[in-house]
């Protein structure tokens, strides 16, 4: 099995037990009849294992569409990122953000973004970490509230 191969299997268990952890946050902010929460329950966790798991595909995507150029497409595949442990964070950033969501406090989202703001602020001087870091944010919070979106529209 090769290392790609490997580093799916951990997101996607990663991504059920955070889907089962936004399950549990929105389950204990909802109404107090439980036969309502089966539906809920489920379009919650589901909601949640989307936005983590199509994040990640989706932000390396809008990072190759933002390429000038193929000569810089395949720079960029062979020189490290200049953002380091961009992939979990991620993860974590869309988990973060679909359950705060979820658990109807949207105003977790400002401090979630703040929080991975303060964090990368010394890295952000350089131009390219400083592009990488917008369209990689943005990108990733737009597919979990999308996600979320998605989430309401079947209920």
């Amino acid at each position: 099995m090769g290392k790609r191969a490997r580093r799916r299997e951990v997101l996607i268990v990663i991504s059920g037990l955070l889907a089962a952890a936004a399950a549990v946050l929105s389950a204990a902010s909802g109404a107090t009849d439980q036969s309502s929460h089966v539906p809920t329950l489920y379009v919650v966790m589901l909601s949640s294992i989307f936005a983590v798991s199509f994040g990640g595909p989706f932000t390396e995507l809008v990072f190759k569409l933002a390429a000038k150029n193929d000569s810089e497409i395949n720079q960029e595949e062979s020189d490290p990122s200049p953002l380091r442990g961009g992939l979990w964070i991620g993860l974590l950033e869309r988990a973060a953000i679909v359950s705060t969501l979820w658990a109807g406090w949207p105003e977790g989202i400002a401090i979630v973004l703040a929080v991975k703001g303060l964090g990368r602020f010394s890295e952000l001087k350089d131009h390219r970490a400083a592009e990488q870091f917008i369209l990689g944010t943005f990108s990733s919070s737009l597919v979990a509230a999308g996600s979320y979106g998605l989430g309401l529209l079947l209920l």
